[in-house]
């Protein structure tokens, strides 16, 4: 059968893509998180240290800097599918990264760029704050590196799978399973790397050199980047895809009056020919009116075309709409799960009050605990995808596939209430030991806070993505990724408004803030007690979202293009198209009461055109 294809030379060449672009594309994803998240790690010690910040400022400027380099991939999304292209998004991405941490590496260098040397931990100093151009500066870094990550971080996994992605492949699921899980781990140990190498040298050598070689491995990352760009393949974008969206609410609005039919013999909705999606489904029916021929004659061209599309849209517009609507209430559930995730800034000043040497020489440096989050994704995608995937296909009937997305992303949100209530108990111990008996706590104590949200990450995370991933048409696959950002993102923000919350509200009449500088005058314990309550509220609202949603489909109807059946339907869609609907006027007539247009609508030989391209979703079970 021939079949349309919107991405290829590309894809028809199998000189293109495959595992040999792996090391171009995952070793500029590795690099540049070398060099990004060693900036994150320590940061607050910076903004302490040579901005003279307090913990609370500092904290709520790493929350937004977080939220903002989350958001910015929604954008970057947009731009990617619909205009760009992946390669593209990603190349301006990777270069705009580079400037930032250019000029972050500049305030370093240029001492009139931060308020003069003073420490801020020495009783009775009185430190000069930071001016505003001195200030614009150091936040015009973080612009800038938020803006590349919004070209880099929606676009590079996806970017990655379109290479593997090869349908007619049966071990094609398995191949981007595994590709999602050592794609996260690789990532995982440049993290684990960067907060040990990266912030020894910070701690050890200074900013200077500290921010330098950050930069000098992005500068390395987009090298390797350019460097294998004649293999990649490149999906072409497809610009009619969001307008697409818009056509599906402006259409259901007009049409809000139409009444929907109550049985399956309606075959009044408009499709493609060849297209697998022939009616709607009956969640969210409201948006069906949109895909309801009224009149033919005035509605569709010969060609089979819709003359307005703001008033007739076809049936898999509105099912990908449909898709992005239905997964938005779990996707609500990760924000709060984000929140418990960052709150390492907090963690941190915890770090620095306990005995962290491991040698008489050698202490660990307080922004390199975050490794041991890293070490336990690390460990846990290991052992699951290898260990536990076989184990657990026996007892779910999932062949090599374990648990699903739903079941996944609910244990992450579990766990990670569970990490921020062994936060509460670990800093309501310190605190005590401090404070009573002016002990100080050994730095063991604060690692299994820090792998429950490793292993929070490993479970919720990753499954949000494959969950988005699974639920798309790949011409949205990095909105899919985009999306996972952008709950981040709102995560951030409201870490940043409960943080701001209860320091002022905490600090009131001239009590010692939860927040404050010095956590043994302050409660931190408090704020990660709210934080846990919070999270159990949150894990309930999973539990009814994941009942509402129903099951994840096994394979999409998208998942063949316009043009594109399974075997054995191909004949009757090419040869017996008209017959087919011919039948069903005859069967159907009466009981719908169908037009003279009606009738000439049915055996329409409509063109094989597909406003949104030519989608195959990545095929991966629920």
């Amino acid at each position: 059968m021939k079949k349309s294809m919107e991405i290829s030379p590309e894809k028809v060449k199998s000189k293109k893509g495959g595992l040999r672009t792996m090391p171009f594309i995952i070793s500029n994803e590795t690099f540049e998180k070398l060099a990004s998240i060693g900036l994150h790690a320590n940061m607050i010690n910076y903004l302490r240290n040579e901005y003279h910040l307090d913990v609370a400022t500092g904290a709520t400027i790493l929350l937004l800097w977080g939220a903002m380099s989350n958001f910015t991939p929604i954008i970057g999304a947009f731009l990617s599918d619909s205009h760009l292209g992946r390669f593209r998004m990603i190349a301006l991405g990777t270069i705009t990264t580079l400037l930032g941490m250019i000029v972050l590496w500049l305030t370093a260098i240029i001492p009139t760029a931060r308020p003069a040397h003073c420490d801020i931990g020495k009783p009775g100093q009185s430190c000069s704050k930071a001016t505003g151009p001195q200030l614009v500066l150091l936040l015009y870094s973080f612009i800038l590196m938020s803006v590349g990550a919004g070209g880099i971080r929606p676009c590079s996994l996806a970017f990655g799978a379109d290479q593997l992605d090869k349908p007619e492949n049966p071990n094609n699921k398995r191949i981007l399973q595994s590709f999602f899980n050592w794609y996260y781990a690789s990532v995982g140990i440049s993290v684990m790397v960067s907060v040990t190498a990266i912030v020894y040298l910070q701690e050890k050598c200074g900013w200077i050199v500290g921010f330098g070689v950050p930069a000098g491995l992005m500068l390395v990352s987009t090298f390797l980047f350019f460097i294998g760009s004649s293999l990649y393949v490149r999906v072409g974008a497809n610009k009619n895809m969001f307008s697409g969206f818009t056509h599906v609410i402006a259409a259901a609005w007009k049409n809000r009056h139409l009444v929907l039919p109550q049985d399956d013999k309606f075959h009044g909705w408009y499709h493609l020919k060849g297209s697998k999606l022939v009616r709607p489904t009956d969640k969210l029916r409201f948006l069906n009116k949109a895909c309801m021929i009224r009149n033919p004659d005035k509605e569709i061209t010969p060609d089979g075309l819709a003359i307005n599309p703001w008033s007739l849209c076809t049936v898999k517009q509105v099912e990908e709409l449909k898709a992005i609507l239905k997964v938005l209430p779990i996707w609500s559930t990760g924000i709060f799960v984000a929140v418990a995730m960052n709150q390492h800034a907090l963690y941190l000043i915890q770090a620095k009050t306990t005995e962290r040497h491991l040698t008489t020489h050698f202490e660990i440096p307080e922004g390199s605990f975050v490794v041991f989050s890293i070490l336990t994704l690390f460990l846990w995608v290991a052992i699951y995808d290898r260990a536990l995937i076989p184990l657990l296909s026996s007892f779910t009937e999932r062949h090599r596939q374990g648990l699903s997305f739903k079941q996944r992303m609910g244990i992450g949100v579990a766990i990670s209430c569970i990490a921020t209530a062994t936060a509460a108990a670990v800093e309501l111990k310190r605190r005590r030991l401090g404070v009573v008996y002016g002990e100080t706590m050994s730095w063991v104590w604060l690692v299994p806070q820090y792998c429950l949200t490793g292993l929070a990450e490993a479970f919720n995370a990753i499954g949000q993505i494959e969950f988005y991933y699974s639920q798309f048409p790949k011409n949205m696959t990095s909105f899919a990724v985009g999306l996972f950002a952008l709950g981040m993102g709102f995560g951030n923000l409201i870490a940043a408004l409960i943080l701001r919350i209860a320091n002022e509200a905490s600090g009131k009449g001239g009590n010692v803030s939860w927040v404050a500088n010095d956590p043994n005058k302050g409660h931190y314990d408090y704020y990660f007690w709210v934080l846990t309550f919070l999270g159990l509220v949150n894990l309930v609202y999973f539990l009814v979202c994941s009942w509402a949603y129903g099951r994840c489909e096994e394979k999409n109807i998208w998942d063949f293009g316009e043009g594109e059946e399974e075997e054995g339907q191909c004949l009757e869609l090419e040869l017996g198209f008209d017959q087919k609907f011919n039948k069903v006027e005859e069967e159907e007539e009466e009981d719908h009461g169908l037009t003279e247009s009606n009738k000439e609508y049915s055996s329409l030989n409509v063109s094989n055109v597909d406003p949104f391209g030519q989608i195959d979703t990545l095929k991966h079970n629920g």
